[in-house]
């Protein structure tokens, strides 16, 4: 089964404009995550698919692969997807963002397993979150939240807290949803021929496309404990994790 990991990278970020090629303790936060990705050896090829001729040139002068997307795109599965077209051999893709400079091998191989097996075959669409606790992020827009069912497929994502506690004898659980999805080759494919959904355009959120088409996601949990860069303080909280603070 062959495993690729590619990295759509966009140099505008409505939050924080060229938010991958910011400085994150001497490098910026694109290599950084090109890196960790490649350094997890979970896949047999990485790669950054991208708009900018700027963040091209950063992958590729460092050493690393990057390729230019042909057409403008609506989510970042869209502009890997193009990328994908053209490479038969693949089984399994997988969607890392590029402001996830603290992706770790344990949560991509534990993404991997869940297409395996005869349980595995019926597995399209994969991705991973995590335990929320702190109620300022659980309200906070920019953290994206999933709920799940009982076998862990999700039911919906959003930026508002889901399930809203109108119960407050009730303790329910939070999760965050990590921007990393692995897909099979096809379902990626088909992803790009359906047009964005009305919950995806509203929320901002990409795999809101499956949920609203009834493509069901699986869900991994994982104790990622890193920082995703969507915002200039979320670039001092992630300096301030690789300096050894909290």
């Amino acid at each position: 089964m062959k495993k690729i990991a590619l990295i759509p990278a966009r140099y505008a970020a409505t939050r924080f404009p060229g938010k991958l090629m910011a400085v994150l303790a001497g490098k910026t936060v694109i290599w950084r995550t090109y890196d960790a990705v490649r350094g997890t050896g979970v896949f047999d090829e990485v790669m950054v698919v991208t708009d900018s001729e700027v963040i091209y040139d950063e992958i590729v002068q460092n050493g690393g692969k990057a390729v230019m997307s042909k057409r403008e795109h609506a989510s970042g599965s869209d502009r890997i997807a193009e990328a994908v077209e053209t490479m038969e051999d693949v089984d399994i893709v997988v969607n890392v963002q590029g402001d996830t400079p603290f992706t770790q091998k344990e949560p991509l191989e534990k993404l991997m397993k869940v297409f395996e097996g005869e349980e595995g075959k019926n597995v399209q669409v994969a991705s991973l979150m995590q335990e929320m606790t702190d109620w300022n992020d659980i309200e906070d827009p920019n953290f994206v939240k999933v709920a799940v069912d009982k076998n862990f497929n999700a039911l919906f994502f959003s930026r508002s807290v889901i399930p809203y506690p109108r119960d407050t004898s009730e303790d329910p659980t939070y999760y965050e949803h990590i921007g990393i999805y692995a897909f099979r080759r096809n379902a990626l494919l088909q992803f790009t021929k359906t047009p964005v959904s009305m919950l995806e355009a509203a929320e901002k959120i990409e795999c809101l496309r499956y949920i609203e088409n009834g493509i069901p996601m699986k869900m991994v949990v994982t104790e990622y404990m890193g920082v995703e860069i969507d915002t200039p303080e979320d670039l001092e909280r992630a300096s301030r994790l690789l300096n050894g603070e909290h």
